[in-house]
């Protein structure tokens, strides 16, 4: 690795008993001599941590800032806050879970060193992980319409449910009537999707899923695409409105605006370690495919 590499470091800034993880972090790559840019909301959270003795680094203000490496402790959620930032700038990014389950991240807090030594030595492995962009038929634009895991119409109500139509390239596909509808991706496939009945997908398969949530007829059953298509929304509700979610960020729109989702123009590259696999951590942090009798 180049000595002059620039690391972004990113991080969850409510998990009160992490800036010790962090500091080590920190330290770590400032004694490898390469320039670490520091989120500065956590920078803050560190400082008010008492972390005095902090390396010399920069501060993150925003999402205009290049880096070699990118490096995220924290959950999932924190993973997609970093990927948002880090955008089509292909910055591959390096995750250390803080969290509960922590499906893209493969190194946990006790690793830290490890995963800086694979890091140095070039023996992780970096997977491309599909984006999907939303775009408006009118209107103002999503603030930040790309979303690694899933984009999602859902009801704005609590009583009745929205109808959906679907078409696939140009081609009606059908009309559900439900709750909503995920359009996720292999990385979401274990997500939301997952949660009301999606299939779960390999990450760098190039598939989308289009998931019902609470559809009206039980013939309505979640469906695998072609990554390379062009899906468009047509939703019509009681109130006129709708939400959309993006990566779980949402946003009211009218029923009048047409959605279209393809596939975006980048990936996410995400660093791997070499000897894990998608499968071992299904069984794993997942328990998938376990006998609770046993």
């Amino acid at each position: 690795m180049n000595p002059s590499s620039r690391f972004a470091i990113f991080g969850n800034i409510y998990q009160n008993d992490s800036a010790t993880s962090f500091r080590q972090l920190l330290s770590l790559l400032h004694q490898r001599g390469v320039s670490l840019l520091v989120d500065e909301s956590l920078y803050t959270f560190l400082s008010a941590k008492g972390s005095k003795d902090l390396p010399p680094c920069d501060l993150l203000h925003d999402n205009h800032f290049q880096a070699d490496y990118a490096v995220v402790m924290g959950g999932d959620g924190t993973f997609l806050e970093a990927a948002r930032r880090v955008g089509n700038k292909r910055i591959p990014i390096l995750g250390i879970n803080m969290g509960r389950l922590g499906f893209l991240a493969d190194f946990s807090p006790a690793e830290i060193g490890d995963a800086v030594q694979q890091l140095f030595d070039g023996s992780l492995r970096t997977e491309d992980h599909t984006v999907l962009g939303l775009s408006y038929s009118e209107g103002v634009p999503a603030s930040y319409p790309f979303a690694l895991n899933e984009v999602a119409v859902l009801k704005r109500d609590n009583s009745s449910m929205i109808s959906i139509r679907v078409e696939v390239d140009g081609s009606y596909l059908t009309t559900y009537q439900a709750d909503g509808l995920i359009i996720n991706t292999p990385t979401g496939s274990t997500g939301y999707a997952l949660s009301v009945g999606g299939p779960i997908m390999s990450p760098t398969c190039r598939n989308l899923g289009l998931v019902p949530v609470a559809p009206h007829s039980l013939t309505m059953r979640p469906i695998t695409l072609c990554d390379d298509v062009e899906i468009t929304l047509t939703v019509e509700s009681r109130s006129h409105n709708f939400l959309v979610a993006i990566d779980g960020r949402s946003e009211p729109c009218p029923e009048e605006v047409r959605l279209t989702i393809r596939r975006a123009s980048y990936p996410i590259r995400v660093l791997r370690r070499s000897s894990g696999s998608f499968f071992h951590t299904l069984r794993t942090k997942m328990m998938w495919g376990s006998d609770v009798r046993i």
